[in-house]
């Protein structure tokens, strides 16, 4: 069988504050179309390496390499952030939701493709008189919209504020606004915390879909059981170092990861030993 392309490759990614290690020579690989995701005990560096992906850090040493399938590169840790997410087409979402509460559920998805629309706008005279190209832009937008609302259950709520929304609602919204900039990468920070067990199996199944369309996930989650059912490769770090990489089954009996739980949270540790793939 032929190896899976790589999309991101991390290549000796170091990340100081001063004194503080926070990342100490990390590398690893995210194969396209697959779940990847990056779990340790609190403190062990995951949303550090997040911040440099997504271009909220620069690195203090290291390399952070995307590749698209039409073989064109991209050095994220020497652009902006923005041009991360613009270029490279990589998005992200925060522990803590972060929409824009007072804008309406439609809204939201629609500000997330301010780029398309503004190139429409024609300097904003075509915006201003409905015509042309900005006409067009704007139905192909709010098609796109509704789309991702059909597909997160929440068509029907369009037109209330996003902050009116039930917490697992808000986050299905946030994770289909990222997905509004039509990303390569999905980098996704926590997604299932707060979640009840019937909004975690919606997550896991919206997730499972998303790589089903091609996107691939860089996740970050503390949800043992949600990371083996879904994960195809996972990495694990603590207190800056990576301790483990490989499949689900290699991870779960992966003594050195054990140990980081156990030294963590006996709880999460015998949740890492009893989580079974479906």
């Amino acid at each position: 069988m032929a190896a899976i392309p790589a999309l991101l490759e991390v290549r000796g990614l170091g990340m100081r504050f001063g004194g503080i290690v926070a990342l100490d020579d990390v590398s690893f690989t995210a194969r396209r179309g697959e779940i990847t995701a990056v779990i340790g005990p609190n403190g062990a560096g995951k949303t550090t390496a997040f911040n440099c992906i997504t271009g909220f850090y620069r690195p203090s040493v290291g390399s952070l390499h995307l590749t698209h399938t039409d073989g064109r590169g991209f050095a994220l840790a020497a652009m902006p952030g923005h041009l991360i997410a613009r270029r490279a087409r990589v998005a992200r979402t925060f522990q803590n939701i972060r929409l824009f509460a007072g804008m309406t559920v439609l809204e939201n998805l629609l500000v997330a493709q301010h780029v398309p629309l503004m190139a429409a706008t024609g300097l904003g005279v075509l915006a201003i008189l409905g015509l042309g190209r900005y006409r067009a832009a704007e139905r192909r937008a709010i098609d796109k919209a509704k789309t991702w609302l059909e597909r997160i259950d929440l068509i029907a709520r369009a037109d209330d504020p996003a902050g009116a929304l039930p917490y697992g609602a808000q986050r299905r919204l946030e994770i289909a606004r990222a997905m509004c900039i039509d990303p390569v990468l999905l980098c996704l920070d926590e997604p299932a915390a707060g979640l009840n067990p019937r909004e975690t199996a919606a997550l896991d199944a919206l997730l499972l879909g998303i790589r089903e369309q091609g996107c691939s996930i860089l996740l970050i989650e503390h949800d043992m059981g949600m990371v083996m059912r879904i994960s195809d490769h996972i990495v694990v770090l603590d207190h800056g170092r990576k301790i483990g990489d490989g499949m689900p089954a290699e991870i779960r009996a992966n003594p050195h990861v054990i140990a980081a739980y156990l030294g963590e949270d006996e709880e999460a540790a015998e949740a890492l030993a009893r989580a079974e793939a479906p």
